[in-house]
């Protein structure tokens, strides 16, 4: 079982706009020949909020950080070059070895 990340944009979008972008992406990795049964997707979606003494993108992405370390396959969602957490998850995926999809 392969577990995948999906690394979208997130700053500034609606929980609806993040859930309608993962599951498009989702059924893209099923239309290209990923079959449900042979992968897991990591939930990258956090919930909690960030400390108030904090930078809280930082926070965020460091909870993201930890979801990534486990991953098999990162598939980079359209728009991930304008964001600065998905520039950096890239980066972190291309240093550690992790295989990655670039949609864009």
């Amino acid at each position: 079982m392969k577990k995948v990340f999906i690394s979208q944009p997130m700053n500034g979008l609606s929980d609806l706009q993040i859930e309608k972008d993962k599951t498009r992406v989702i059924k893209k990795l099923y239309i290209e020949g990923y079959k449900p049964d042979e992968i897991t997707i990591i939930d990258s979606f956090i919930e909690e909020n960030a400390p108030d003494n904090v930078n809280s993108g930082l926070w965020y992405l460091g909870k993201s950080l930890e979801l990534l370390a486990g991953a098999d396959i990162v598939v980079f969602a359209k728009g991930w070059r304008k964001a600065r957490g998905c520039l950096i998850e890239f980066k972190c995926a291309n240093e550690y070895g992790i295989s990655y999809i670039c949609e864009d």
